[in-house]
């Protein structure tokens, strides 16, 4: 599941990308095979941490697995 990471918070990428002009015509950022087409990936700090990416507008977004 793809999430927008600002500050202490965790959104939903439809809040940040549905006024993106890099957006899919859902309002989704355009994620293909494990990637952020709109984006590239930012090197985590920790190995606990999701894997990271770093939108063209500036924003944070990480692929959080829940499965556990």
């Amino acid at each position: 599941m793809l999430v927008i990471l600002m500050n202490d918070q965790l959104l939903p990428p439809q809040k940040i990308c549905q006024g993106c002009v890099l957006a899919d015509r859902s309002g989704q950022p355009r994620w293909r095979a494990g990637q952020l087409c709109c984006g590239h990936a930012v090197q985590n700090q920790s190995e606990q941490q999701p894997e990271q990416f770093e939108c063209t507008m500036g924003f944070r977004v990480a692929n959080i697995d829940f499965s556990g």
